[in-house]
Protein backbone atom coordinates (compact mmCIF):
# COMPACT_ATOMS: atom_id res chain seq x y z
CA UNK A 1 0.00 0.00 0.00
CA UNK A 2 1.01 3.32 -0.40
CA UNK A 3 -0.04 6.47 0.86
CA UNK A 4 0.48 10.04 -1.12
CA UNK A 5 -1.29 13.43 -1.29
CA UNK A 6 -3.01 14.47 -4.76
CA UNK A 7 -4.89 17.70 -4.85
CA UNK A 8 -8.53 16.39 -5.40
CA UNK A 9 -10.34 12.91 -6.15
CA UNK A 10 -9.69 13.33 -9.83
CA UNK A 11 -5.93 13.17 -9.65
CA UNK A 12 -5.56 10.30 -7.15
CA UNK A 13 -7.93 8.41 -9.21
CA UNK A 14 -5.72 7.51 -11.86
CA UNK A 15 -3.63 6.24 -9.44
CA UNK A 16 -5.73 2.92 -9.19
CA UNK A 17 -3.92 0.15 -11.85
CA UNK A 18 -0.46 0.00 -10.59
CA UNK A 19 0.06 2.98 -7.65
CA UNK A 20 0.90 6.70 -7.26
CA UNK A 21 4.45 6.58 -9.02
CA UNK A 22 6.86 8.58 -8.15
CA UNK A 23 5.26 11.94 -8.86
CA UNK A 24 2.94 12.15 -6.28
CA UNK A 25 6.01 10.69 -3.83
CA UNK A 26 4.69 8.21 -2.16
CA UNK A 27 5.04 6.47 1.60
CA UNK A 28 5.33 2.50 0.82
CA UNK A 29 3.97 0.31 3.96
CA UNK A 30 2.31 -3.28 3.81
CA UNK A 31 1.28 -5.71 6.14
CA UNK A 32 -1.68 -3.64 7.32
CA UNK A 33 -5.35 -2.93 6.80
CA UNK A 34 -5.17 0.63 6.03
CA UNK A 35 -8.88 0.97 6.43
CA UNK A 36 -8.73 -0.13 9.65
CA UNK A 37 -6.12 1.61 10.46
CA UNK A 38 -7.43 5.15 9.39
CA UNK A 39 -10.62 4.37 11.84
CA UNK A 40 -8.12 3.51 14.67
CA UNK A 41 -6.16 6.15 14.04
CA UNK A 42 -9.34 8.90 13.67
CA UNK A 43 -10.93 7.28 16.90
CA UNK A 44 -7.48 7.27 19.53
CA UNK A 45 -7.14 11.31 17.65
CA UNK A 46 -10.42 12.54 17.93
CA UNK A 47 -12.28 10.31 20.58
CA UNK A 48 -14.88 9.29 18.03
CA UNK A 49 -16.44 5.66 18.43
CA UNK A 50 -14.83 3.39 15.83
CA UNK A 51 -18.27 2.29 15.23
CA UNK A 52 -19.47 5.71 14.39
CA UNK A 53 -16.35 6.26 12.01
CA UNK A 54 -17.13 3.19 9.79
CA UNK A 55 -20.79 3.79 9.28
CA UNK A 56 -20.03 7.22 8.37
CA UNK A 57 -18.38 5.30 5.67
CA UNK A 58 -14.67 6.20 6.03
CA UNK A 59 -12.12 6.51 4.60
CA UNK A 60 -13.69 7.04 1.22
CA UNK A 61 -13.43 4.49 -1.56
CA UNK A 62 -11.98 7.13 -4.53
CA UNK A 63 -11.59 4.16 -7.40
CA UNK A 64 -12.43 0.61 -7.45
CA UNK A 65 -14.43 -1.82 -6.12
CA UNK A 66 -14.52 -1.97 -2.54
CA UNK A 67 -14.99 -6.12 -2.94
CA UNK A 68 -11.48 -7.34 -1.78
CA UNK A 69 -10.23 -7.86 -5.55
CA UNK A 70 -8.53 -5.58 -6.80
CA UNK A 71 -6.56 -2.06 -6.06
CA UNK A 72 -8.60 0.73 -4.51
CA UNK A 73 -7.92 4.22 -3.92
CA UNK A 74 -9.28 5.68 -0.78
CA UNK A 75 -9.27 8.94 0.42
CA UNK A 76 -8.13 10.15 4.28
CA UNK A 77 -11.02 11.67 6.57
CA UNK A 78 -10.11 15.23 6.45
CA UNK A 79 -10.55 15.56 10.26
CA UNK A 80 -7.87 12.65 10.34
CA UNK A 81 -5.49 14.34 8.20
CA UNK A 82 -5.92 17.59 9.87
CA UNK A 83 -5.63 15.42 13.44
CA UNK A 84 -2.47 13.95 12.27
CA UNK A 85 -1.09 17.20 10.50
CA UNK A 86 -1.58 18.93 14.22
CA UNK A 87 -0.17 16.05 16.58
CA UNK A 88 3.23 16.73 17.77
CA UNK A 89 5.78 14.04 18.54
CA UNK A 90 4.22 12.91 21.47
CA UNK A 91 0.52 12.79 20.43
CA UNK A 92 1.94 10.82 17.28
CA UNK A 93 3.89 8.29 20.00
CA UNK A 94 0.87 7.84 21.98
CA UNK A 95 -1.23 7.39 19.12
CA UNK A 96 1.66 4.95 17.35
CA UNK A 97 1.46 2.74 21.07
CA UNK A 98 -2.65 2.79 21.13
CA UNK A 99 -2.45 1.66 17.30
CA UNK A 100 -0.13 -0.86 18.42
CA UNK A 101 -1.77 -2.35 21.49
CA UNK A 102 -5.40 -2.04 19.26
CA UNK A 103 -3.73 -4.20 16.35
CA UNK A 104 -2.37 -6.83 19.10
CA UNK A 105 -5.54 -7.26 20.79
CA UNK A 106 -7.87 -7.58 17.13
CA UNK A 107 -4.45 -10.83 16.41
CA UNK A 108 -2.60 -8.25 14.23
CA UNK A 109 1.06 -7.53 15.74
CA UNK A 110 2.40 -4.48 14.52
CA UNK A 111 5.53 -3.58 16.27
CA UNK A 112 5.40 -0.44 18.10
CA UNK A 113 8.56 0.68 16.27
CA UNK A 114 6.74 0.01 13.05
CA UNK A 115 3.93 1.71 14.10
CA UNK A 116 5.65 4.75 15.24
CA UNK A 117 7.15 4.62 12.06
CA UNK A 118 4.67 4.10 9.86
CA UNK A 119 2.16 7.50 11.87
CA UNK A 120 5.11 9.72 11.52
CA UNK A 121 5.35 9.43 8.28
CA UNK A 122 1.97 9.63 7.39
CA UNK A 123 1.32 13.05 9.65
CA UNK A 124 4.29 14.56 7.82
CA UNK A 125 2.58 13.24 4.35
CA UNK A 126 -0.45 15.39 5.79
CA UNK A 127 1.45 18.32 6.97
CA UNK A 128 3.27 19.08 3.60
CA UNK A 129 0.02 18.10 2.28
CA UNK A 130 -2.26 20.46 4.12
CA UNK A 131 0.86 23.71 2.92
CA UNK A 132 -0.48 22.53 -0.48
CA UNK A 133 -4.39 22.55 -0.20
CA UNK A 134 -4.00 18.36 -1.06
CA UNK A 135 -5.53 15.91 0.67
CA UNK A 136 -4.32 12.53 1.40
CA UNK A 137 -4.96 9.05 -0.17
CA UNK A 138 -4.06 5.22 0.17
CA UNK A 139 -3.69 3.46 -2.77
CA UNK A 140 -3.85 -0.44 -1.97
CA UNK A 141 -2.98 -2.66 -4.82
Amino acid sequence: MEFFAAPDDTSAAPALPAGPGRAFAPLSYGNFDPEEAALTWQGLLTGRRFEELAEADEPRLVAGEDDGGGPVVLALPPRLSAALADAGPAALDGLAAGWARQSAADGEAIGAGIAAEIVRGVAALARAARERGEGVYCWVG
